[in-house]
């Protein structure tokens, strides 16, 4: 059976003065913050890796002479081994805990991304190149499916119910800030030096984020940065700080048996999230795969252009992704429920995201990058599946939840690109390809009605 209890909300998140303050007396940063901290930029080159070829993608298809077909396959790559590796890797980090999976993961991405700048070194024909090309993407998408479960469950053991908002909003909110930083740097190396040296620099940002996570990291009872007050505060406040301690695990987790998988399969919020990742992921991919050659070849922008462009959106959809976190946290605080506290913000903003629409109606390119912004302003306030999973999923298999979750949501990056890429050449425009993703904001509305009532769900042990 599945019982539900409501979470309790704590104002500001516990006792943070006590927690701030070390043995010299002085106010110091909480260890959360930092550990936060780090998974922003881990996650931002996370989201720059695979973003990579959006900015690449005129010149890698110029250069190994893809079709615009073969291209949207190459984009969609990635979430055909992403989506199939979700599952896995959250049974992965529900033994094995979130540090070492983590830290496995970034090694074996950044390695594949590295590796795609040395396809077509050598002359090779344009199938091979092609094969070479979606198979190193299909291996990314497999090495990062841990990534954002990861960050779920590192969000879970660290941060009270109160503050998880604003702490998914923050590494969520990673996708837009890769984009804001990276995009002009990956469009000026593109334009200088060429497509090639952009997976070169990303490989060296990778493997020292994976020495840096790999001699830092740990679980909040075994941080020795840590100080007790700062553990029970967060403990108290609904932090599942023991979620990653081995014996505590092996205790709580549920079998995962057909008995299990029925229960998470069955149950109506979780499909009700499911749905509605699936649709902002839309939102997402359109943006990472086909949104600056729409500019680029749609627009007619040269590619340095394109670069500081697609910026604009993304910082936008930055701000938003903040905002929403801030703003759904901020009603929990003052009495509001989490169904209250989380579906406002997330209808508000997906209501944004069906501005989209509006770009075929003007020939303007300031009045569509302003549409964008507006949208991608949305889609980040909207953005809240990670922090209503964190919510919901019962603690005895977080992680799996969270990939399936995650693996419901990345179907949109198997669709999204191969659709919108049969869209463009078969009607030689992208009218049609904004229509379908804009409509992805209503199926946004809709998932947000699925889901009911918002509360922690619990397994009982009986199996």
């Amino acid at each position: 059976m599945l019982k539900r209890e409501t979470v309790a909300t704590v104002g500001g998140g516990g006792a943070p003065d006590q927690a701030d303050v070390g043995s010299s007396g002085r106010r110091r940063v909480p260890t959360r913050y930092l550990v936060l901290g780090l998974l922003f930029v881990i996650t931002t080159v996370n989201y720059a890796d695979r973003s990579s070829l959006s900015i690449t993608g005129s010149a890698v298809k110029e250069g190994l002479g893809f079709t615009s077909v073969q291209l949207g396959y190459v984009f969609s790559a990635f979430s055909w081994a992403y989506v199939v590796a979700q599952l896995p890797g959250g049974m992965l980090l529900d033994r094995f805990g979130a540090r070492r999976v983590y830290a496995g993961s970034l090694v074996l991405w950044t390695a594949v991304t590295a590796a795609i700048s040395l396809v077509g070194v050598v002359t090779v024909p344009v199938l091979a190149a092609l094969v070479l090309v979606f198979g190193l993407r299909l291996l990314l998408g497999a090495f990062e499916s841990p990534a954002f479960p990861a960050n779920a469950r590192v969000a879970t053991m660290w941060f009270p119910t109160a503050e998880r908002g604003r702490a998914t909003a923050v590494f969520n909110s990673a996708q837009y800030f890769a984009t804001v930083m990276f995009a002009p740097i990956m469009a000026w190396v593109t334009h200088v030096y060429g497509w090639r040296w952009v997976f070169v620099l990303l490989g060296v940002l990778g493997f020292g984020l994976a020495v840096l996570w790999a001699r830092w990291m740990n679980t909040p009872r075994e941080h020795r940065r840590v100080t007790p007050e700062e553990l029970e505060s967060i403990r108290a406040s609904g932090a599942l700080v023991d979620l990653d301690e081995r014996g505590t695990v092996q205790a709580e987790r549920a079998p995962l048996n057909r008995r299990t998988l029925a229960r998470i399969f069955s149950t109506r919020p979780l499909w009700g999230v499911y749905l509605f990742q699936y649709a902002v992921n839309a939102l997402t991919y359109f943006f990472i795969t086909w949104f600056p050659v729409y500019l680029n070849k749609g627009r007619g922008l040269s590619l340095v252009d394109v670069g500081f462009i697609a910026a604009l959106p993304a910082l936008a959809g930055f701000v938003g992704g903040l905002g929403g976190g801030v703003v759904s946290d901020a009603i929990l605080r003052r009495g509001g429920s989490l169904t209250v506290a989380r579906k406002i913000p997330a209808a508000v903003g997906m209501v944004l995201t069906i501005a989209i629409a509006l770009s075929n109606f003007s020939d303007s390119t300031t009045v569509i990058v302003v549409i964008m912004v507006v949208a991608f302003l949305g889609k980040g306030v909207g953005s809240l599946g990670w922090a209503i999973t964190t919510d919901i999923a019962p603690p005895q298999a977080m992680s799996f939840v969270g990939a399936t979750m995650n693996a419901c949501g990345n179907i949109a990056g198997i669709v999204t690109p191969i659709v919108i890429g049969y869209l463009v050449e078969a009607t030689g425009s992208f009218d049609t390809a904004l229509w379908f993703v804009a409509g992805h904001g209503v199926l946004a509305l809709i998932a947000l009605a699925v889901m009911g009532t918002i509360q922690r769900i619990h397994f009982d042990q009986e199996s």
